[in-house]
């Protein structure tokens, strides 16, 4: 299991970045030792809401196989609107990898920070399981209109985003133990 912290397009975020880089092993641990699964190479990277739908964009473009300009760029605007509300995203690779954004301009403390990276490395540990990259690779393919998906796989992956949601909600009690009352604040 590989972990590399980097950023993109933010400059003057050294603090967060080293915050990042002393929490994210730590986290890893937690994560790994809580949730079944196993532990993909994770790319941890700190960026802007613009940076998250550009990344996020063009991971899920990788993973579904897209080089049609003009659908990317559809994808990306759309994924720019709700980029603005969110606090992370993690996205599968075709390597096996897992890249996990955060938007830094959500997280005003580290410990609004530790609790997203807890809930961004839940959904890493997800993508392991059995089939679960091939649905959403899938449903990413459907999106950028390369490959039809029914109605009945498309309400099977509503389900298991909710399930995954669930789940990854379920441990952000984890941050506690990075940062003591970090679940606390967070939700203030």
């Amino acid at each position: 299991m590989n972990l590399t912290v980097s950023t993109h397009k933010i400059p003057g975020y050294g603090p967060t970045l080293r915050t990042a880089k002393q929490l994210a092993p730590q986290a890893v641990r937690l994560v790994e030792r809580a949730v079944p699964g196993r532990m993909p190479d994770v790319e941890l990277i700190l960026t802007d809401p613009r940076g998250l739908a550009e990344l996020g964009t063009a991971a899920d473009a990788e993973l579904a196989g897209v080089l049609d300009r003009r659908t990317r760029s559809r994808i990306e605007r759309a994924a720019l609107r709700l980029a603005r509300d969110a606090s992370g995203r993690a996205v599968p690779r075709a390597n096996g990898s897992v890249l996990v954004l955060v938007n830094v301009d959500q997280h005003r403390t580290p410990a609004h920070f530790a609790v997203t990276l807890v809930h961004e490395l839940v959904h890493a540990m997800q993508f392991s399981r059995k089939n679960v990259a091939e649905q959403v690779g899938r449903d990413a393919r459907a999106q950028f209109g390369v490959e039809r998906q029914s109605r009945r796989q498309a309400r099977a992956f509503a389900r298991l985003v909710e399930q995954h949601e669930q789940e990854a909600y379920g441990h952000e009690y984890l941050a506690d133990q990075l940062i003591p009352g970090a679940t606390a604040s967070a939700a203030a």
